[in-house]
């Protein structure tokens, strides 16, 4: 009986996703991290990586598949071939509010001696015993961070602003209070 190793659910979420975005009237796009294997226009890439618009106004012949996401699309005017491998796709979200799911990051840009516990099942973290021989500090490797479905992803760098703040004193039942 041969037991067969289940494929990656990377697909079938972003299909999900990008289904949800379309039924809610969002705009779907995908971050992909570009390598030799994602045909798109170079000139569009920065640090490395794309934000493609997967909404069904912008591409045309959009195919979602397990391997391979592929469309049409108009850059600058011009219409282009574009093809990413699903395992380059690092986020997919909503452009109007920010809610998705952002992937781990391929294979080939983990750094196995600063990522180790990137290496590790997200349901157990790596003993002392897995980190020996490791020089680097805590501070030093990267996590990776799941980020609830309710919430979202921004693309910013700037931190969200802290929650208002009650005034002082003001403790118990809120009060409305009469304008003329």
């Amino acid at each position: 009986m041969n037991a067969q190793e289940p494929t990656t659910t990377r697909p079938y979420l972003i299909r999900a996703l990008h289904e949800w975005c379309i039924d809610n009237g969002f705009t779907p796009y995908i971050a992909v991290r570009v390598d030799s294997s994602v045909q798109v226009p170079r000139e569009f890439v920065k640090d490395g990586e794309i934000v493609l618009n997967v909404g069904l106004d912008a591409t045309s012949g959009l195919l979602l598949g397990n391997d391979y996401i592929e469309f049409k699309a108009r850059f600058a005017g011009k219409v282009r071939d574009i093809m990413v491998p699903v395992g380059r796709i690092v986020a997919i979200y909503a452009r109007e509010n920010g809610q998705g799911m952002a992937f781990p990051p391929p294979d080939d840009d983990l750094d196995v001696s600063q990522n180790t516990e990137a290496l590790f099942s997200l349901s157990e973290q790596p003993s002392e015993a897995q980190l020996a021989g490791h020089e680097s500090s805590t501070a030093d490797r990267a996590s990776i961070h799941l980020v609830p479905s309710d919430s979202a992803i921004h693309a910013s760098d700037e931190p969200e602003p802290p929650p208002p703040r009650p005034p002082a004193g003001a403790g118990g039942r809120p009060a409305l209070k009469r304008v003329k």
